[in-house]
């Protein structure tokens, strides 16, 4: 079981796959004053009937938060009811998870199927993150504790292998996935350069893969079920400290390659 200990968290996309699980993971931990921010585009939609009910087990910790992260004003709106609620502590922990899987190579890919992809997984954690950089900061000031960690403040960035440049050209011919690994790339570069400028607030920025995962954007052929990677994600996070920060690890805690 993970050891995260942050008391709030806000995770994007956590209506489904990764998201939905690793608001199920951390439900189940024993932390005094958790508050779980599981924001989701659609929540009163059959899609996010499974968050509902998780919702329903756990009413003290779970908020269900609709949040588009394709649409800064749904971006917006949410971070004045996330911090509504957050009180004088503020957001320990940000998991940009939303995204996206878009097939196609240059030549196939039309200009609105790239124009998808970036909104969703490269602008999206952009504008959740520069729109909640506010929360982060204030419990980076409100921490007793000296340097980094994920229960003090950070942002966490579900990227991809697919975003790798040192391995993805190997298989591209497999995986002709263009415009997610570009965007994917452009998401590896956002938390480079994020990781800069939040080093002064202590707050730990850093990039994580989840594997090939069993989901709807995996697919059946995928060798990991959500549980046993969300189980490894939340592992390596509740390790993390100012050496990592500006990292890109893997769900086993595998240093992946830019």
């Amino acid at each position: 079981m993970a050891a995260v200990k942050a008391c709030s968290v806000l995770i994007t996309g956590a209506n489904r796959g990764l998201g939905l699980e690793m608001v199920k993971q951390l439900s189940e931990v024993n932390c005094p004053k958790r508050q779980i921010f599981a924001c989701c585009r659609d929540p009163d939609g059959p899609k996010s009937e499974k968050l509902r009910e998780l919702a329903e087990k756990h009413p003290s910790i779970i908020t269900i938060v609709c949040l588009d992260v394709a649409d800064p004003c749904s971006i917006k709106e949410s971070a004045k009811k996330v911090s509504s609620l957050l009180g004088k502590n503020g957001l320990n922990l940000l998991v940009n998870n939303a995204g996206v899987l878009a097939h196609g190579t240059l030549q196939s890919t039309t200009d609105q199927e790239m124009r998808d992809a970036f909104n969703t997984n490269l602008m999206g954690p952009f504008t959740v993150t520069k729109e909640f950089l506010p929360y982060l900061r204030t419990a980076a000031k409100a921490s007793d504790t000296s340097g980094m960690s994920c229960d003090k403040a950070a942002v966490i960035n579900i990227s991809s292998q697919g975003g790798s440049m040192s391995t993805m050209p190997a298989l591209y011919l497999q995986f002709p996935l263009f415009p997610y690994c570009v965007s994917k790339a452009g998401l590896n570069m956002l938390t480079l350069l994020a990781a800069q400028e939040l080093k002064a607030d202590e707050i730990l920025c850093m990039a994580l893969h989840p594997g090939w995962v069993k989901t709807d954007m995996g697919g059946e052929n995928a060798p990991l079920t959500p549980r046993d990677s969300v189980a490894g994600l939340l592992h390596v996070v509740s390790k993390l400290t100012e050496k990592e920060h500006g990292g890109f690890m893997d769900h086993t805690g595998k240093t992946m390659p830019w």
